[in-house]
């Protein structure tokens, strides 16, 4: 058994865990513990774009942005929270920027956006372009950032290092126990504060683009630990992924155009959410598909929909919903 101190432990190496270990650092040493590669986090699978409202190709504002994610969260969420983010989310994005991540350019420089769902221009309605991306690998490229910042800024990591349990001392969360997937070793880790960034549950789902690195470990060790979870039953559903492989199809598809097609050859998000349409919120648009496969108009009656990104479809309903092709 080997021992380790540090000031702060980190558990995850998203882009949550590394971002979290950047700011650490600067005042405090600190680790990451993570069972992956750090660049092998899941945010990896995020594509389509981080949502700033940089107003860089049409006017937007935080406060809208704010009022899409409260509206989005069926007006459940903490306002208070969902407001700070949204406005420091501009901050944010320029921060990841001037670190080094390659955002795509618009013609004159600045950071290209782009659709993204439940993104809405709060006077018209209609999508707004608030989404900063980086081609279809934008969490990838946050995590290749921050991993870059963190190792600039020594930050300590334990790679491909299981986390098993709590170390608590007097009711006090005291460091955490791991054991060395290579060799079966256990690690013991001390530290005056520990942060779990361990991500979530998906692989629960039979079909899900989660990773299968997605089992609920952080959860897992709190609830032993007596730690008690906080909103576990709001999990998000991704609408669209490939047909029984659960790989992800991001939403940017349909902010460039793709549209929904149930059996019947309709584009059935009209009757959904008539003014922004495929772009609606992601609960939205998952209670649509399920509805239609509900009422028998899944493809050839299956429990499935057409994402039609076919050049004539797209440049027909551009056309006909008067919308600039991005």
């Amino acid at each position: 058994m080997q021992y380790h101190k540090h000031e702060a432990v980190i558990v995850g190496a998203g882009g949550a865990g590394l971002m979290a270990a950047l700011y650490a650092s600067k005042s405090v040493d600190t680790a990451v513990i993570s069972k992956l590669y750090p660049t092998r986090s899941h945010t990896g699978a995020a594509q389509g774009g981080i949502g700033a409202a940089l107003a860089n190709l049409e006017e937007d504002h935080w406060e809208w942005h704010a009022y899409d994610t409260v509206k989005g969260a069926d007006w459940m969420g903490d306002e208070p929270e969902i407001e700070f983010m949204c406005r420091e989310a501009i901050d944010v994005v320029i921060e990841l920027e001037h670190m080094g991540l390659p955002f795509d350019r618009t013609p004159d420089g600045k950071i290209s956006q782009r659709p993204f769902g439940g993104h809405t221009n709060n006077i018209t309605k209609k999508p707004v372009r608030r989404a900063a991306h980086a081609a279809d690998r934008t969490g990838h490229m946050i995590l290749q950032t921050l991993y870059q910042q963190c190792i600039k800024n020594h930050v300590h990591f334990y790679d491909e290092f299981q986390v098993v349990d709590l170390i608590l001392n007097d009711g006090k969360v005291a460091g955490v126990v791991a054991y060395e997937i290579a060799t079966g070793e256990l690690h013991v880790f001390h530290a005056k504060a520990v942060l779990f960034a361990t991500g979530g549950f998906g692989r629960m789902w039979k079909i899900t683009s989660n990773a299968h690195s997605y089992t609920g470990d952080g959860n897992a060790i709190a609830l032993r630990r007596g730690i008690p979870m906080e909103d576990m039953e709001f999990y998000q559903f991704h609408p669209t992924g490939i047909r029984g492989m659960g790989i992800l199809i991001t939403e940017g598809v349909r902010g460039e155009g793709g549209v929904l097609i149930n059996n019947e050859g309709e584009r059935f998000m009209d009757r959904y959410a008539p003014t922004v349409k495929d772009l609606a919120s992601r609960d939205v648009v998952s209670r649509a598909i399920y509805l239609e496969v509900k009422a028998g108009r899944g493809i050839n009656g299956e429990d499935w929909v057409w994402l039609d990104v076919r050049p004539e479809t797209v440049n027909y309903y551009f056309e006909r919903d008067d919308i600039r092709n991005p």
